[in-house]
């Protein structure tokens, strides 16, 4: 039992532990702010920053932009659709389809149009006292704490070099 965990032990070392401690301070970070602004799903805010977090800078700015535009054009779709047709499957579908068309419109990549739809499908499909336009808000500023979090993360603690290659790799 002491071999085995003196040989877990010898094999960490900070370059082992950076990208996690990293990716930690940024997940706490993104859910303190989220709290801090009382957001009501403040658990939207580490996840996106989870997300953001393991990518370079480039690719943070990147992926970034197109959560938030994503995100946006899905909180806009999911509050309007919410409002005036309700939760449905052929009102959803059609919000979706939508969406494609307006993401290929606007040249935005898949994952504009990934958050997009899943924006939609929590506004829309998810039953909730408040009205969609205020759900719609939530979501907005949930994941865009998030964004900011990890880019700003991402930006003064960049990913280890290992982690990249790793990631690259698989």
């Amino acid at each position: 039992m002491a071999q085995s965990k003196s040989a877990v032990l010898s094999r960490l070392s900070w370059r082992g532990l950076e990208n996690p401690v990293r990716t930690t301070v940024a997940a706490v970070a993104s859910l303190l702010v989220a709290r801090m602004f009382k957001l009501p799903e403040a658990y939207w805010a580490p996840v996106t920053t989870l997300v953001v977090t393991q990518s370079s800078i480039g690719e943070a700015m990147t992926n970034g932009w197109q959560r938030f535009v994503g995100t946006a054009l899905g909180a806009a779709a999911g509050a309007l659709l919410a409002t005036y047709f309700g939760p449905s499957a052929i009102v959803f579908g059609a919000g979706v389809l939508a969406l494609g068309l307006i993401c290929a419109i606007l040249h935005l990549d898949r994952p504009a149009y990934r958050f997009a739809g899943i924006t939609l499908a929590i506004i829309l499909l998810i039953a909730r006292a408040r009205p969609p336009w205020v759900i719609a808000a939530h979501r907005f500023f949930e994941v865009s704490v998030g964004i900011a979090v990890g880019l700003a993360v991402t930006a003064v603690w960049p990913e280890p070099k290992s982690a990249r290659a790793l990631r690259r790799t698989s």
